[in-house]
C-alpha cells in the first residue's frame, strides 16, 4: 500500500550540514513532497506528532556484512530501531558474487565469511541458493528471493573475483593476462548492474595464516581492474589496510594511492588509525592523507567512532589470530568440543600455548590478565564477572594461558571472555569527523553475531558526541551519517531531506534514545535442527523510521514491512554524473 504521512512539529536536520529548523514534512508515494511550516493534514493522511523530536534523513551504514545474514535473518535488527535506512555490504574484499563454480572454491568463500566475519557456515551452505555466477545474477537472485527492511548496496569483492577466475591458484600466485581479462569482464558486469565499486583486502590472513588471495595481485592486475572502474563515474575502489597486525598499512596506502591516481578513480581506504596505540604507525598514513587532499585527489579514509569489538568465544572467533596468537587460535579452529578439550589438557599444547601467549602482539590486552573478564559460562560452572588475573590468584595458577585453558575446559566453547577495548585517540577522531575526505559510521554490523559488532553505534555518536559532551553539533553528526555518505556512494536520490528526494527518514527524541546494551537471543539455525545465539540490542528507540516512505519501525517495534531496495549508482546515473 502507499503511505501518506505528515510529520508535524519536529525540528528538521536535513543532512546537508545546515543548521536545524522547525518544519513539517509531508511524505507520499515514497517521496518527500512538501516541507514547510504549519502544514494542514490532508484527508487520509496519517499525522505523526514529532514535538520535541528531530526529523533527519535515515542513517546510512557504510560498512556492513549482512551479505549472508539477510538470506536467513532478513529483519536486519536492530537497525530499523536505530533509524538506519541503507546498508552498504560487500566490504573487505568479501562478497557473495561472483560465485566460484567448484565446490572447493565456493567453500573458500564460505570459510572466509565464517572465519573473518563470524557468519554461520551451515546457513551459508544450505539456505543461500548460490544460483548465480556473476554479480548481476546475484543481484537478480537477491531481488527474487530476499525481502529487505533497509536499502541494500554492495561492492564486488576482489577475493571471490580471483577465486572465480583462478580457482585455488588464487592463493598462490599473480594472475595471468587471460585470468585478468576474465576478472575485468566480471567486474564490468557488476558495475553495469549497479555495484557501488570494487573492494580489496590487504589486512587479513586466514585461519591457516595464509594471506588472502587479493594480496597476491600484482600491479598489472590492479591496473586492469581499476581501468574498468574508471569507466564508471562515482564508483569506488575500497581497500582494507593493516594498521593493526603486521603494520603494512602505510606501504599499502602509498601503493594503492599511486595505482588509483594513475587510473583516475575514487579510493576509500580503511582507514586512518584512531586508536592511541596506532598513532606511531599512522603518522605516515596521515601524511599521505594530507598529501592526497592537497593534490585534490578523490581519496577518502574510513573510520568508526567506536573502538573495535572485543568479545571472544571459543567456538568461532578470530581475536587470537588477529592479536598474533596462532597457538590459541588452534583451539578455536578445532572441530567439536572433544578436540578442543583434548587440546586444553595436552601438556605439549599447554607449553606451546604459554610461549604463544608471551609472543602475542605487544599492544594486545591479551598480555594483561586484568584486562580480560569472564563474561558468560556455557556450563554454568564459572566463575564469571571476574578478571583472568583474579582467577589466577584464586586458583594459584602462575601463567594466564594455563588459567584460561582451565577455565575454558570447565565452562565450554560457547563461554565468553571480554577483552578491554583499546583507547580512542579522540582528537584524531574529531578531526576525521569533520574532515571533508572521510567516510564514517564503519560499524561491521551484520558480522560477528557472537561478538557483537556495531549495530546501533550510530546512536552512540548522537548521544555521546552531541547530546552528552557537545563535541559536535547535531547538524555535523547527522551530515556525517547521511548526506555526506549518500553523496560519496552516489545515492543522489536520498540522504538529505528535500522535496523530491526519496523518503528515507528517521524521527526521534534525542533526549530519550540510547545505544542499548547487547542482549543474547537464540534464533540462528545451527544446521542440526537447533538454534544458536547472536547478540542484538533493544530499540533505541526511534519514534519512526521510514524506508522509501514505508514505516519499518513504528509504535515502538519493527513493523514487519520490507520496503528496502537494492540501490546503487546504476549505469544511467553514472552517465548523467559524468556529464555533470
Amino acid at each position: 500500500m502507499e503511505f501518506h504521512i505528515l510529520i508535524k512539529g519536529g525540528t528538521v536536520v536535513d543532512g546537508t550540514g545546515a543548521p536545524p529548523y522547525d518544519a513539517d514534512v509531508r511524505v507520499a508515494g515514497g517521496r518527500i513532497i512538501e516541507i514547510g511550516s504549519n502544514l494542514e493534514a490532508a484527508r487520509g493522511e496519517r499525522v505523526i506528532d514529532a514535538t520535541a523530536c528531530l526529523v533527519t534523513p535515515g542513517f546510512i551504514e557504510t560498512h556492513n556484512h549482512y551479505d549472508g545474514g539477510v538470506w536467513w535473518s532478513p529483519n536486519m535488527e536492530p537497525l530499523p530501531a536505530y533509524g538506519a535506512t541503507t546498508s552498504i555490504n560487500g566490504n573487505c574484499g568479501f562478497s557473495m558474487a561472483p560465485a566460484p563454480q567448484t565446490e572447493e572454491d565456493r567453500q573458500n568463500v564460505i570459510d572466509i565469511f565464517n572465519f573473518f566475519e563470524d557468519i554461520p557456515e551451515e546457513p551459508m551452505r544450505h539456505i543461500v541458493p548460490w544460483d548465480w555466477r556473476s554479480w548481476s545474477e546475484y543481484k537478480a537472485s537477491m531481488q527474487r528471493n530476499v525481502k529487505l527492511p533497509l536499502n541494500f548496496a554492495a561492492f564486488i569483492g576482489h577475493i571471490p573475483l580471483r577465486l572465480t577466475a583462478m580457482g585455488q591458484d588464487a592463493w598462490q600466485r599473480a594472475a595471468t593476462q587471460e585470468e585478468i581479462a576474465q576478472m575485468a569482464l566480471l567486474l564490468d558486469d557488476a558495475l553495469a548492474a549497479g555495484a557501488i565499486g570494487f573492494s580489496s583486502n590487504y589486512l587479513d590472513f586466514d585461519k591457516w595464516d595464509r594471506p588472502l588471495p587479493s594480496q597476491l595481485a600484482d600491479d598489472a592486475e590492479f591496473d586492469a581492474l581499476l581501468g574498468v572502474l574508471s569507466r564508471y563515474p562515482g564508483a569506488t575502489f575500497q581497500v582494507i589496510v593493516d594498521h593493526f597486525m603486521r603494520m603494512t598499512g602505510p606501504d599499502t596506502v602509498e601503493r594503492m594511492g599511486r595505482l588509483a591516481k594513475k587510473a583516475g578513480v575514487r579510493m576509500q581506504w580503511a582507514g586512518l588509525p584512531t586508536l592511541k596505540h596506532q598513532q606511531e604507525v599512522g603518522k605516515r598514513s596521515k601524511e599521505l592523507h594530507e598529501q592526497f587532499k592537497a593534490e585534490g585527489l578523490d581519496f577518502w579514509t574510513g573510520f568508526h567512532h567506536v573502538s573495535p569489538t572485543s568479545v571472544i568465544n571459543f567456538s568461532r572467533s578470530l581475536v587470537f589470530a588477529q592479536n598474533g596468537n596462532p597457538v590459541w587460535q588452534e583451539v578455536i579452529n578445532a572441530e567439536g568440543w572433544d578436540a578442543k578439550a583434548a587440546m586444553l589438557n595436552d601438556p605439549v599444547w599447554l607449553q606451546r600455548a604459554r610461549k604463544g601467549w608471551d609472543e602475542t602482539y605487544s599492544f594486545s590486552f591479551l598480555h594483561d590478565p586484568e584486562a580480560l573478564t569472564f563474561k558468560e559460562s556455557e556450563s554454568g560452572y564459572g566463575p564469571v564477572g571476574i578478571t583472568l588475573g583474579a582467577y589466577m590468584k584464586q586458583r594459584g595458577i602462575a601463567h594466564p594461558s594455563d588459567a584460561l585453558a582451565e577455565w575454558v575446559f570447565n565452562n565450554g566453547a560457547e563461554s565468553v571472555l571480554h577483552k578491554k577495548s583499546w583507547e580512542i585517540d579522540e582528537p584524531v577522531l574529531l578531526e576525521l569527523l569533520r574532515d571533508p575526505r572521510s567516510v564514517g559510521n564503519i560499524s561491521d554490523a551484520g558480522a560477528h553475531g557472537k561478538m557483537f559488532c556495531g549495530a546501533g553505534d550510530n546512536i552512540g555518536l548522537l548521544t555521546d558526541f552531541v547530546r552528552d559532551r557537545q563535541l559536535l553539533t547535531i547538524e555535523e553528526a547527522v551530515h556525517v551519517m547521511t548526506g555526506k555518505l549518500a553523496d560519496f556512494f552516489g545515492l543522489h536520490d536520498r540522504g538529505i531531506l528535500k522535496v523530491g528526494k526519496v523518503a528515507d527518514v528517521a524521527v526521534f527524541d534525542l533526549s530519550k534514545v540510547e545505544k542499548r546494551p547487547e542482549r543474547k537471543i537464540f534464533d540462528v539455525w545451527d544446521g542440526t535442527g537447533g538454534r544458536t545465539y547472536r547478540y542484538t540490542r533493544d530499540p533505541a528507540p526511534m519514534l519512526l523510521t521510514l524506508v522509501n516512505g514505508v514505516p519499518t519501525f513504528d509504535n515502538g517495534e519493527f513493523t514487519g514491512r520490507y520496503p528496502g531496495q537494492f540501490v546503487g549508482p546504476e549505469k544511467e546515473k553514472r552517465v548523467a554524473l559524468a556529464a555533470e
